[in-house]
């Protein structure tokens, strides 16, 4: 089993949530854990902190429990980045939360397959647990291009890939003309979220790791049914807002990544770029769900 990364900072609530979720699934009881506590950002943010790190010393009912508490904060950006830096140089793969993420039961054993079966495949950087609420009926399983961050797994050959320049990037998508496919034909402003990162206005590791696998061409497995919610667009979090645009309850019933081909699908991309389309009003309705889509810093 493919260890698991839990990032955590100050929602003891929603982090529980997400533990007992990943309990509920069968094969946790052979699955080692580490958590990656983050320091307080402010005085005020320390209270909450703390709660999240007695819980989290509470936990119990994994093969293994590792815990890490940062001496001092670092943001979701750097926490994540040396997070998983860390723990592919240690075990070769990883599945990868956040404290706001309700699961599957079904969850663990879709990840642990998918990283079985594409394992050796250079194409595939990664796979994803969740899926937007498409009204259009998806595959049991599909790849896209790029990567994503709401429950995801990779291997170290896939995380090599990862880019940390977000100008570079940038640069590169503008001068082979992708910036419209990279936004799903327009429908999704990722090209914006690059250039805010690159000007600091956020700290999102998260579209430098898409921007990185869009770019190679590689792609990334996804459920036809999604078998993670986000709990965090509740205004809980530093850059989320509340929205149940994205909302979808984790599958009850197993998604199984049997054979495919290794390819974009039509199907799934025409799909996620209607949803988009649907979401046009996200200029003022959706802001804070943009920046929580792939800042997620709680």
């Amino acid at each position: 089993m493919a260890p698991v990364i839990i990032f955590a900072y100050a929602r003891a609530d929603h982090l529980q949530r997400t533990v007992e979720s990943l309990l509920a699934n069968p094969e946790a009881g052979a699955t080692d854990v580490l958590f990656y506590c983050d320091a307080a950002k402010t005085p005020g943010h320390q209270p909450k902190v703390d709660a999240v790190r007695a819980y989290v010393e509470l936990v119990r009912g994994f093969r293994s429990i590792k815990r890490i508490s940062r001496a001092s904060n670092m943001g979701l950006m750097r926490s994540v980045i040396d997070g998983v830096t860390q723990t592919l140089a240690a075990h070769g793969r990883a599945i990868v939360l956040e404290d706001d993420l309700l699961l599957s039961p079904h969850f663990l054993r879709y990840m642990n397959d998918g990283l079985a079966r594409y394992e050796h495949d250079p194409r595939v950087a990664s796979i994803h647990g969740y899926v937007y609420p498409c009204e259009t009926p998806l595959p049991e399983t599909f790849f896209l291009k790029g990567a994503d961050c709401w429950g995801w797994a990779t291997w170290s050959r896939g995380w090599a890939h990862f880019d940390a320049d977000g100008a570079k990037l940038l640069r590169e998508l503008r001068a082979r003309k992708l910036t419209h496919e990279f936004d799903f034909d327009g429908q999704f402003p990722y090209t914006g979220m690059l250039q805010d990162q690159i000007a600091g206005r956020n700290s999102s590791w998260a579209i430098l790791w898409y921007a990185s696998c869009f770019l190679q061409g590689l792609l990334t497995l996804y459920p036809g049914r999604s078998l993670v919610e986000n709990i965090g667009n509740d205004s809980s979090g530093t850059h989320c807002g509340t929205t149940d645009t994205f909302g979808r309850a984790p599958a009850l019933t197993p998604v199984q990544p049997d054979a495919i081909e290794v390819e974009p699908s039509r199907i799934g991309r025409d799909a996620f770029v209607r949803f988009f389309s649907a979401q046009r009003s996200w200029k003022t309705r959706l802001r804070s769900s943009v920046k929580r889509l792939l800042v997620s810093e709680p």
